[in-house]
């Protein structure tokens, strides 16, 4: 046996790099075919996983899937798929024969496991550092004594900070399931409390209650702070939550408190034109998908005016062709506008189908990004943005703009702004087509956070009118501060009383506030409003 080594090295030395770590790899894996049970064919997986090539990965994950065999005649390895004898490391047609002359390498659950874990350690030293970020989170997630070297090796050479203590990371799981010393694995308990997630919380939760002693006392402080610290970060959560569906309320909120606010009209069909905004966003991308498929990541930018015009124009024909007659009498405005909505919706049915569609996301609304322990996706962090840019754009134009003064004059009185010329039906027209195009616009935010139905409207109407009396009607200030609020509220109610029981326990807490603030938080002031 000793000459055939001496031989193999001696023929090795003639060989270029690339060539011996291929002959390498060949002479190992011939082992198979002689591996008599499953423990000597993960001895094997074992010893070319040591060899730290990338070229083993096809072997093995063949013998994973049942494909590797070796031939009866000369006891060659080959990788037999759709009726073709594969090279191994290749992968290339190798030969013609009879696949029958070929045994299985039989596998089981067991050395699949371990074929995993092997692949695993390859990938540690891939060139590309979200492979290696990949192999490592397997690692961690199954942590295995035998991977410790491979993580030794790779370490010393690691040169990304991140990928080195994600790396670090996975080796104290490890050292936790290894027989190493006490010192290293009270260092392994300190680098987890030092990651402080939940998945290290979960390994030192499971460590604490095998260990003993001093370990299991560490183990468990080191958890304990974990917990304080997430416990911190779902507050946050929840902050973030609370206002991410507080600025959805806002931009459905938002037109309706300026038509109820200058008009005193209770428009019902306000959601319908939520609905029309989301409508329009997916007719602008099935026009896109259709035509020009490059301008996909744009298709938001080209909607946002076309669902505002759309809603707006919409809104303009409401209150010149209907609500014009019915100022002063608000139930029939009421079921005048709860009429619209319903013709509304039914011909979007007629139009676009009873069926939910779905709206696609741009590429720059997708995936998600992490602060600390809190997850942030980011469409909703735009809808957020989008939100206050819309809440400021109106406040400007309130403030700021000479038809902003005439709807604020109507607002606090509407009869002393009539006699110094304003021409009050003219700013009730526009006033209540401009809260249309906002909810148009709101559409088009919602539409990237759910399927557009006809009913899409009515899932936010009953909402928009708690925010907008809580607040305060008429006043962007009260419905901003009502938004927020009553989102964030909703998201700290729901962990403890669920979705339907928190918007009922919020109704009645709204109720016995306007029982003490019948005005709201944010009151109009005005001689026509106080009388």
């Amino acid at each position: 046996m000793s000459v055939i080594l001496a031989f193999l090295s001696l023929f090795f030395l003639f060989l270029s790099p690339a060539q011996a770590a291929e002959a390498q790899l060949r002479t190992i894996l011939a082992k198979l075919a002689d591996a008599k049970g499953f423990p000597a064919v993960e001895a094997v997986v074992r010893e070319l996983g040591a060899t730290g090539d990338p070229a083993v990965s096809g072997p093995l994950e063949a013998l994973s899937a049942g494909d590797l065999y070796f031939a009866k005649a000369d006891k060659s390895i080959a990788i037999l798929r759709d009726g073709a004898i594969l090279d191994p490391l290749s992968g290339a047609k190798t030969r013609e024969g009879a696949t029958s002359a070929f045994t299985k390498i039989r596998v089981n659950n067991g050395l699949r496991g371990a074929i995993r874990d092997v692949l695993g350690s390859l990938t540690l030293s891939a060139p590309d550092p979200a492979v290696r970020l990949s192999a490592v989170a397997t690692i961690f997630n199954r942590p295995d004594p035998e991977a410790i070297p491979a993580l030794d090796a790779v370490l010393a050479k690691e040169t990304d900070a991140t990928v080195k203590a994600r790396m670090e990371e996975a080796r104290a799981a490890a050292v936790l399931a290894s027989d190493l010393p006490e010192d290293q694995k009270r260092a392994a308990i300190e680098t987890l409390g030092a990651r402080g997630d939940r998945a290290a919380l979960t390994l030192l939760s499971n460590y604490a209650q095998s260990a003993q002693g001093s370990l299991r006392d560490a183990a468990a402080s080191a958890a304990d702070r974990i917990r304080t610290v997430l416990a911190g970060w779902d507050v946050a959560q929840n902050v973030w939550f609370g206002l991410s569906l507080g600025s959805v309320l806002l931009l459905a909120a938002i037109g309706l408190a300026i038509t109820f606010g200058v008009m005193g009209v209770i428009n019902m069909a306000h959601g319908e034109m939520v609905m029309l905004g989301a409508y329009t966003t997916f007719a602008v991308q099935e026009a896109i998908r259709a035509s020009a498929p490059g301008l996909f990541d744009w298709s938001l930018a080209i909607a946002l005016p076309a669902a505002f015009l759309v809603a707006g124009a919409v809104g303009f024909a409401m209150e010149r062709g209907i609500i014009r007659f019915l100022y002063g009498r608000p139930l029939e405005t009421l079921l005048a506008t709860w009429g619209v909505s319903l013709i509304l919706q039914q011909a979007v049915r007629v139009i676009f189908g009873p069926n939910n569609r779905e709206v696609g996301n741009p590429t720059w609304m997708s995936g998600s990004f992490e602060i600390g322990q809190m997850a942030i996706t980011w469409n909703r962090l735009w809808i957020v943005l989008f939100a206050g840019a819309v809440f400021l754009g109106l406040l400007y134009v309130m403030k700021r703009t000479p038809w902003g003064l005439q709807m604020r004059a109507v607002t606090q009185n509407r009869r002393m702004a009539a006699s110094m010329g304003i021409r009050t039906p003219w700013v009730d027209a526009f006033t209540f087509a401009l809260g249309s195009g906002i909810a148009g616009i709101a559409g088009v935010a919602l539409s990237q956070i759910g399927n557009v139905s006809p009913n899409l409207g009515q899932s936010y109407i009953i909402d928009s009118f708690m925010v907008v009396v809580f607040g305060g009607v008429g006043n962007l200030w009260g419905t901003l501060v009502g938004a927020l609020s009553l989102g964030v509220l909703n998201k700290f109610l729901e962990p403890y009383a669920g979705a339907v029981l928190g918007k009922i326990i919020v109704l009645v807490l709204i109720i016995l506030f306007i029982q003490k603030r019948p005005r709201g938080l944010f009151a109009l002031k005005g001689r026509a409003v106080e009388a």
